[in-house]
């Protein structure tokens, strides 16, 4: 079983987008993903509910419950795993690591987005897990050159020594309309640039993992 906890100390960040999404990516009819939400504010189970598919499968929980919950995913075959978590309450966001393979922890690329993912690689190093920042709701690139506040929140990153995912999450429409008709993005608008950039972040997050495990 591969568990991925999306992890910020900032509300905004994307957690739910991103877990919702690749959580679709990761879903198969023989093995479906399972898709935990521990947020008071139940962002993930609006969107499931909103969703006409049955899969992936949604539970809510508390942070406090999530090693049973996973503990009988993995006796049912689960294969992935992905957690949401509210934001500022440390002790919530500390279980979702404990339990997981991977932070994903998505950011902005402006100040109190850095100063927040300072915060929550204190923690993940603490817990000694491995983390993969990602910077969402980026502005477009000019042909193929990064906008320079993308670039400067990667020289941020470097400078807490952590190394971001090499992609960017652009802030697209695309996003919130598929999320609005219960899809993922790559189901609302298969062939977009949405869609590709979350193909290549669902192929990251398994190289992460597949990285973690061989650890």
């Amino acid at each position: 079983m591969n568990v991925v906890a999306f992890t910020s100390r900032k509300g905004g960040s994307g957690k739910s987008t991103l877990a919702a999404h690749l959580s679709v990516y990761a879903d198969t009819p023989d093995v479906p993903a399972l898709l935990i939400d521990t947020d008071p504010q139940g962002s993930l189970a609006f969107w499931h509910e909103l969703r006409q598919a049955e899969t992936p499968v949604l539970v809510q929980c508390e942070a406090r419950e999530l090693e049973d919950v996973i503990a009988a995913a993995k006796r049912d075959g689960v294969q992935w795993v992905f957690i949401d978590t509210p934001p500022h309450n440390t002790q919530d966001i500390a279980a979702a690591m404990r339990v997981a393979d991977l932070a994903v922890i998505p950011l902005r690329p402006a100040v109190f987005d850095i100063a927040a993912v300072a915060k929550t690689l204190e923690m993940s190093r603490a817990l000694n897990k491995p983390e993969l920042p990602v910077i969402n709701s980026a502005p477009p690139k000019r042909g193929t050159f990064e906008i320079g506040v993308v670039t400067e929140a990667r020289q941020a990153l470097s400078d807490l020594e952590v190394t971001p995912w090499q992609g960017q999450i652009t802030q697209r429409a695309g996003f919130a309309h598929a999320l609005a008709s219960g899809q993922a993005v790559h189901e609302f608008e298969p062939e977009s640039p949405a869609a590709k950039e979350v193909q290549e972040l669902w192929q990251a997050v398994r190289r992460a993992v597949e990285k973690g495990n061989k650890k």
